[in-house]
């Protein structure tokens, strides 16, 4: 129950399914193919997909390493949201794409766990949307050198938190691939 109003609408947010991103991801197939699972998913059920693309040093734009990962390809009119920050909300364009399709809800997959989606989970919820996170639709890379846990940590530890978050008037919370249901897009 997004605290936005006049915002009925679902979409699907893909963050940063990029090959210089998803190299060396956990589980990258498994990954990978849930959320081309969700995009068909989404697709079939009139629900917009929203892709986001983040750029940096090490992605520089229009790069190889920049490009989305070849299984999945974005369709017309399909928005894509360019950003350099871990929030994608954060000093891009999302927000004007999301109000101009009537999104209040989010179902968030992609990449990386530990810094864009966490970042942009927060930052949806910060904003008044609801944000659902498909618990095994992302992943990150292994940071263990640098003091982080393993990978497999690191995803399960943001399951575990954002399948109980909470927020006054908005709703978060975790679904496996398998369980999203779209169902039909409102009307604007």
């Amino acid at each position: 129950m997004t605290t936005l109003t006049d915002r009925p609408n679902t979409a699907l947010l893909i963050v940063d399914v990029q090959n210089g991103v998803m190299q060396g991801s956990h589980d990258r197939a498994t990954v990978v193919a849930n959320i081309a699972e969700l995009v068909e998913k989404a697709r079939a059920a009139g629900t917009d997909v929203v892709w986001v693309q983040h750029s940096s040093e090490e992605l520089p734009r229009g790069s190889e390493q920049w490009e989305y990962v070849p299984e999945l390809s974005r369709r017309e009119p399909e928005p894509v949201v360019h950003k350099e920050y871990a929030d994608s909300f954060e000093d891009t364009d999302l927000e004007e794409v999301l109000a101009a399709r009537g999104i209040g809800r989010l179902v968030v997959a992609g990449a990386q766990t530990d810094e864009c989606i966490r970042g942009t989970l927060h930052g949806a919820i910060a904003r008044g949307y609801d944000a659902t996170l498909v618990a095994d639709a992302h992943t990150t890379e292994d940071l263990t050198a640098y003091g982080a846990p393993a990978p497999e940590l690191v995803i399960a530890h943001t399951n575990l938190y954002w399948k109980y978050h909470r927020a006054p008037g908005r709703t978060a919370g975790t679904v496996p691939t398998a369980e999203v249901e779209f169902g039909v897009k409102a009307s604007a």
